[in-house]
């Protein structure tokens, strides 16, 4: 009878092949790589990415979006009635309007090559850029509370005291340029820091929940700003509507490019903004600190870090970005207070920190993304009827799949991401 072979040995609490185990030797390093199982590896890894969740939502939410606009078709409802008989009609028809609507929102935002002169059509890229700072400063300001654990409601409110205080500097003091434009600009900064720190001070002394205080505030905001309006130091002289006067040409954001096109130095000033809060965040003590609390407060706290006090100084920090984005608002486009000065800007950056994972750079491309739907909205609706609300919708699934990322992974057959402890363990036993 033949001896049966034995198997690797495996000791107490080893597994097979483990690198250290006394089973099978740990390979060696002259072996060479298993090409096809690394790229296997790395398609596994990228079905898992949280970013490819975040480009599927985004694709996802415009292709509903395209559905709506077909729905909404005049052309496309008349094909329908029809629909067994010729279905090729409704379904040409509804794509025709689709793409037709999502055509003229790239031409007005991107590049529009029917525009009668080049100046025309290099504009709506200018746009987007123009519309997407505020956005972007007042990501940063959601994204960089996030990353402390903190859940800032209350950009809009911010964003409005922000623009206040730099609208006041920037159309009562008469000062020269060098002088005028950064203080007016600094004002806005300590406006929304100040605005913040309210927020901030509540939950280190009181235990306030920082939700429902940004969201109080952002009334209180809206308000103020209101009764501003009516006052002799913010109504403009001669007229009875709530707005106040002009900013001097001295506090306003220079243009970039030329009369022409109305991007302005505020762009350059919100990217550099940006990077100081990923240098904050990932270069310094104080951030470390900062991603530590919102890490894990107990833990930060038996390191012996201030757990109050970081939210103190993450909200002054968050708030003074949300104020930087009404002083770009006020001073490079609007040029004027008016109880619509903040729009939505405030809500939209809450859509864009998530987006853009709370990550500098993501921001600076969620924001990007959602100034592109908002100038190409307006050509879109120009040109084809299709209502703007459709990049409301848009904007709203958004949020829906981002907030529900097990959804997106059910529908796209993706696999559920790993652990990191659990990914650390493979890698060491590959």
């Amino acid at each position: 009878m033949s001896t049966p072979t034995p198997g690797p040995q495996v000791p107490p609490g080893g597994s097979p092949g483990a690198p250290g185990s006394s089973g099978a030797p740990a390979p060696s390093s002259t072996t060479s790589p298993d090409a096809p199982g690394r790229a296997a590896a790395w398609l596994s890894d990228a079905r898992q990415s949280t970013w490819l969740v975040l480009v599927l939502a985004v694709l996802s939410a415009f292709v509903l979006g395209g559905l709506l606009i077909a729905v909404t078709d005049q052309a496309t409802r008349d094909a329908s009635g029809y629909f067994f008989a010729r279905p090729q009609d409704a379904l040409s028809a509804g794509w025709t309007a689709a793409t037709d609507a999502y055509g003229a929102m790239l031409r007005g935002a991107v590049f529009d090559p029917q525009a009668r002169s080049t100046t025309a059509a290099f504009r709506p890229i200018t746009e987007t850029l123009v519309v997407a700072s505020p956005l972007i400063a007042a990501g940063l300001a959601v994204a960089l509370a996030f990353r402390a654990g903190l859940f800032n409601i209350g950009a809009q409110g911010q964003l409005i005291v922000g623009a206040m205080l730099a609208g006041l500097v920037g159309f009562r003091l008469d000062l020269p340029l060098v002088v005028h434009l950064p203080l007016a600009v600094l004002a806005g900064v300590v406006g929304g820091a100040l605005w913040g720190g309210i927020v901030g001070l509540l939950r280190a002394r009181t235990g306030a929940h920082e939700v429902i205080v940004t969201i109080m505030l952002n009334y209180v905001a809206v308000y103020l700003l209101a009764y501003a309006l009516t006052t002799p130091g913010f109504q403009r002289e001669g007229s009875s509507n709530p707005i106040s006067p002009p900013v001097a040409d001295s506090a306003a954001f220079p243009l970039l490019l030329g009369p022409s096109f109305r991007l302005h130095l505020g762009f350059l000033l919100v990217l550099v903004a940006a990077a100081l809060v990923w240098w904050l965040l990932e270069r310094s003590t104080v951030g470390f600190s900062w991603r530590a609390v919102g890490a894990n407060p107990a833990a930060a706290r038996t390191a012996g870090m201030s757990v109050s006090w970081a939210f103190v100084g993450v909200m002054l920090a968050s708030g003074a970005l949300a104020g930087l984005a009404g002083a770009v608002q006020l001073l490079g486009t609007e040029r004027s207070l008016s109880g619509g000065i903040a729009g939505q800007i405030g809500f939209d950056a809450i859509t864009v920190a998530l987006l853009g994972r709370s990550k500098p750079l993501g921001v600076v491309l969620a924001g990007l993304l959602f100034g592109a739907l908002r100038a190409g909205g307006v050509l879109m609706q120009a040109s084809t009827s299709t209502p703007i609300d459709i990049v409301l919708v848009v904007q709203s699934v958004i949020v829906l799949l981002i907030a529900a990322p097990p959804l997106v992974r059910t529908v796209f057959r993706l696999q559920p991401r790993r652990r990191a402890a659990a990914t650390t363990t493979r890698s060491a036993a590959a």
